[in-house]
């Protein structure tokens, strides 16, 4: 038993290793660089000291993090809970029992947005919403004039980008939670006279519950995590209009190379994952 139990830890090694050197590592670093002075100009680059909680007390002083919070908040609220997490179950609702060619031409169709990388999407959003994009040309057909889409609507180009971009996987799940769901129990309900509303609220839901949770925490987090697609259309402008705090972490550890502060701000964003999951949690144990 103990060859076979040394033999089982030795073919384990090799990942137990990896994990200790590209995630648990990092992320101990990160928690020790965030009360550092660490970066790459000045005298903190020569002088790397420990600054206890400075980093914390300058960011919540800083008016720039108190926007960018707000400008999280505002994102993940209509992009993911309002755009990804319902309109995802709405479609998966909408093609539940349908035929199988019309549901597979409505997942390739959505899907499509979802398996192309983000930096291409944020491209294709770009020339979606420029001032001589597709958007422009098409309210041009009903005799509206052009409109700066993501200069005058900066936040809300995003928004619509991003739900685009994540709809399917949230589509994906609730598909097949709706799925598992025996249909004698939803004919027994209309037998007994339920409306497609009551059977929504009391049946359908509280049976999908468990997807609804790990969808809106897989969810949260991808979309808290969100660089990439808002740095390329807008660079978090017009100003600050779409600052997020990846994009106010970035600019602070690569643009201004303050790499103790902007870890700081990562921790800050991580809490704030791991809040919102928790509210997730504990409102879906809620009676429906």
């Amino acid at each position: 038993m103990k060859r076979k139990s040394r033999g089982a830890f030795l073919f384990l090694t090799p990942s137990v290793l990896l994990l200790l050197i590209f995630f648990i590592v990092p992320i101990i670093l990160t928690i020790c660089f965030a009360f550092t002075n660490m970066a790459l100009t000045g005298s903190a680059a020569q002088n790397l000291q420990f600054i206890g909680f400075q980093n914390f007390t300058n960011m919540f002083q800083d008016p720039d993090f108190r926007i960018s919070v707000l400008r999280t908040m505002v994102f993940l609220i209509f992009s993911a809970v309002i755009g990804q997490v319902v309109l995802g179950f709405i479609l998966a609702l909408l093609m539940k029992e349908k035929n199988v060619t019309f549901r597979r031409i409505i997942g390739i169709i959505v899907i499509a947005g979802w398996v192309t990388p983000e930096i291409v999407v944020a491209f294709c959003m770009v020339a979606f919403f420029s001032d001589n994009g597709s958007l422009n040309q098409i309210i041009g057909w009903f005799g509206i004039s052009p409109i700066s889409w993501l200069f005058s609507f900066p936040m809300v180009s995003v928004i619509i980008a991003n739900i685009w971009h994540g709809t399917a996987f949230s589509m994906m799940v609730y598909q097949s939670a709706l799925d598992e769901i025996p249909k004698d129990i939803e004919e027994a309900a209309t037998i007994d006279g339920a409306s497609n509303f009551k059977i929504l609220r009391y049946i359908t839901i509280p049976m999908v519950k468990g997807s609804i949770v790990t969808n809106m925490m897989l969810v949260t987090l991808q979309t808290l995590g969100v660089f990439t697609l808002i740095y390329t259309m807008t660079g978090g402008g017009p100003g600050t209009a779409t600052q997020t705090l990846p994009v106010f972490m970035y600019n602070q550890a690569f643009v201004n190379y303050q790499f103790g502060y902007g870890t700081a701000i990562s921790l800050v964003l991580l809490l704030i994952g791991i809040v919102a999951s928790l509210f997730y949690m504990k409102s879906m144990k809620v009676k429906v």
